[in-house]
């Protein structure tokens, strides 16, 4: 009899010691587990983490140069003779050669005296962003339409354009913008993060797309499609030949 306490006693204790080795396995294996999750998620963060911490970087600051009746992307007079509508991207390198080089030449022959209403559109190439900062460039513009200052905001973004993808449209840098603008930040914010302008602008990316415009910057010239960062005399002969075609030049 005792010996068969002692067997019994003996498998207790190894059936006890399994136990307990099968618990400490298990709790090993959830210390595992959560420490490879830890570093996925501390992985997947590290770049959110890397923008959120990165310096916003110098700003190039702008002299504003007011438009002529400017409403929102547009500017001029709406029932001017001749209409030019822009489809451009502000991360494109020749939209900003446009941008800097021709741009207020058009508005200070034409805009200013009445002959030619000017829209702007954003838009990438063939109807496609050239990156994620295109379309969120394009967005924080609208928003500072909000505020009767689309064009200030598209000049301060042309004048920071520095590539393509490489960082000159952060969300940080595109606040930075505002400010440097002087907006009303609490609603440049609210605007910004609600996504308030998607629809308008896939209006305008379906508006460039059904009219047939590729490349940018492309422009339509009562109709017409103009391709490239053309120099002013390209536009003025293109501009003075839909003010004949409209017997008002």
């Amino acid at each position: 009899m005792a010996k068969k306490q002692v067997s019994m006693s003996k498998r207790q204790a190894i059936k006890a010691q399994r136990v307990r080795r099968q618990q400490q396995q298990r709790k090993t294996m959830i210390m595992i587990v959560s420490a490879i999750a830890l570093v996925v998620a501390g992985l997947l963060a590290f770049p959110s983490l890397q923008a959120a911490l990165a310096p916003v970087g110098e700003i190039a600051r702008i002299t504003p140069v007011p438009r002529p009746m400017a409403d929102f992307n547009a500017m001029g007079d709406p029932n001017a003779p001749v209409k030019i509508e822009e489809f451009s991207d502000f991360q494109c390198p020749f939209c900003k050669r446009f941008a800097d080089e021709t741009q207020l030449q058009i508005v200070e022959a034409y805009v200013a005296t009445g002959k030619v209403y000017f829209v702007y559109y954003p838009y990438g190439p063939g109807g496609n962003w050239i990156g994620p900062e295109s379309e969120s460039s394009a967005r924080a513009a609208f928003c500072a339409g909000d505020q009767d200052m689309f064009w200030e905001y598209h000049d301060i973004l042309f004048a920071n354009h520095t590539g393509e993808n490489v960082g000159d449209f952060t969300d940080k840098r595109l606040l930075a913008f505002a400010s440097s603008l002087n907006m009303d930040m609490d609603q440049f914010g609210v605007c910004f993060d609600s996504n308030k302008y998607v629809d308008r602008l896939n209006e305008g990316i379906i508006h460039g797309r059904q009219a047939g415009i590729g490349p940018t910057p492309s422009f339509l010239i009562n109709g017409k499609i103009i391709e490239g960062a053309l120099p002013f005399s390209a536009f003025q002969q293109e501009i003075e030949a839909a003010l004949a075609a409209a017997g008002t030049q």
